[in-house]
């Protein structure tokens, strides 16, 4: 006799079938999908796994399939392990994939801050960038994520360079589509010798490119997406950031924007 499930929640270890999400608040089961619920199921993987700072690929899936139609061209100037270029390929889109310390042969090496583009040549953009110097991604020194976003600049070299790749990516981006950032605010314990007072310093890199992205384009919507950090399970951490009274960061922004197609 075979019994069936009285639901068709995922069994352990599996992975539930993707949906668009509904809300603002999206929590992703894992880092990456399983792509054989795709239609196209071209990858077993989008990007790496072992590459740190990776953008979820549900996050990507979700802005695409609202976002896009296929065969749209999706940038994606700071492109990493080439999780994009992966989500597009399972959805019939056609990136366009960047990044200053190309991970692999088809990311073509260019600098954000000069994407080289036409003019209005992108249907889509996605970018997830360095949420100041917390990950050393690149030996290059032109590198944005050896930009601090606090100390003792408070942030101006790193927000200059983020305002060049917004307007690079407002000129790329075709009248009337969309684009999104994902990034998160950042916090940082003070370390002995620093100047100020307190336990550590809070930079809000979110409300800040918020602005300057708000400048250019008309929002859409602010997500929330929880974040899926193994250091969020540790409980040191925890009792960490209930004795230093500060909080660790359990989210991060998605937002999505308009250009459109009048200034005016």
């Amino acid at each position: 006799m075979t019994i069936r499930r009285r639901d068709s929640s995922p069994r352990p270890f599996e992975k539930p079938p993707l949906k668009v999400f509904s809300t603002t608040l999206w929590t992703y089961p894992s880092q990456h999908y399983d792509s054989s619920n795709t239609p196209r199921g071209t990858t077993a993987m989008q990007g790496d796994a072992r590459y740190e700072g990776a953008t979820p690929s549900w996050v990507i899936w979700q802005v695409l399939q609202r976002y896009t139609r296929p065969g749209d061209t999706v940038l994606d100037p700071m492109v990493g392990s080439g999780t994009t270029i992966d989500v597009c390929a399972d959805l019939g889109r056609q990136p366009l994939a960047f990044d200053l310390a190309p991970s692999r042969p088809d990311i073509k090496q260019a600098d954000a801050r000069s994407i080289p583009l036409p003019n209005t040549s992108a249907d889509f953009v996605f970018i997830d960038p360095p949420y100041s110097t917390h990950i050393d991604y690149s030996t290059d020194p032109r590198c944005i994520g050896k930009l601090d976003s606090g100390g003792i600049d408070q942030g101006k070299a790193y927000f200059k360079a983020m305002d060049q790749v917004i307007a690079e990516i407002d000129r790329v981006l075709k009248p009337g589509r969309y684009m999104s950032l994902y990034v998160s605010d950042s916090w940082r314990k003070r370390r002995k010798g620093d100047p100020g007072s307190g336990t550590g310093e809070f930079m809000p890199i979110g409300f800040e490119l918020f602005a300057r992205l708000q400048s250019r384009f008309k929002p859409v919507d602010v997500i929330s997406v929880i974040r899926g950090n193994q250091k969020l399970e540790r409980g040191p951490w925890h009792d960490a950031a209930v004795e230093g009274n500060y909080f660790l960061r359990g989210f991060n922004y998605l937002f999505i924007m308009h250009k459109t197609k009048s200034r005016g």
